[in-house]
């Protein structure tokens, strides 16, 4: 059984620095979210294939406690980027992040998908690690609403399990009408699809 002193330390922010963005960053997690202690392989294959214009408006789509859309935001400072996350306590850690790191340009909001995001409002650049058991239902809204949010010219990047790489394709083409597989790693695969 654990002592009141180890499961107070449990208790505490995990804090760990990572580089996101090309700068170094102080993160702050806990248990319960994705990858707690340490940015997730896929994300980081994620973040080594992505090309952000400085004036991108960015979207992370589950964003967790952050570390794609603060990359996103120090990569793009004269864009702003908006991190989503259907975890309240995830959009508590994301703001946090960005506050602690100076990113003003960085804001966190609970939204399933889209469903809490202005229809109006357009980006860039849409960004998404996305969970292996999102299910098809869910992907479908997400891979239509990101096409519908995108500016002209718009890039949509994914990262998924290797599992889900035909998958991905097929359904990318559909909707987007083109597909590029920018990486494929041991478990991972980067793809990209834009919006004409």
């Amino acid at each position: 059984m654990l002592t009141q002193d180890q499961l107070a330390r449990l208790r505490q922010d995990i804090v760990f620095t990572a580089e996101l963005g090309g700068r170094p960053m102080t993160l702050h997690s806990t248990w319960g979210l994705f990858s707690p202690r340490e940015i997730d392989e896929g994300t980081r294959l994620l973040l080594a294939h992505l090309e952000v214009a400085p004036s991108a408006d960015c979207l992370d789509l589950g964003c967790g406690y952050g570390p794609l859309g603060l990359a996103l935001a120090a990569r793009a400072p004269e864009g702003r980027t908006l991190m989503v996350d259907k975890d309240f306590v995830a959009i508590d850690y994301a703001n946090g992040n960005a506050a602690r790191n100076g990113l003003t340009n960085a804001q966190a909001r609970l939204s399933n998908g889209f469903d809490q995001i202005d229809p109006k409002e357009r980006f860039d650049l849409i960004a998404s690690n996305v969970p292996a058991k999102v299910g098809k239902e869910l992907l479908a809204l997400l891979l239509h609403d990101a096409h519908a949010r995108l500016r002209p010219g718009g890039h949509l990047y994914l990262v998924t399990i290797n599992g889900l790489r035909q998958y991905i394709k097929r359904n990318l083409t559909e909707v987007f009408g083109n597909y590029d597989k920018l990486k494929q790693g041991a478990h991972y695969t980067v793809a990209l699809a834009r919006r004409d």
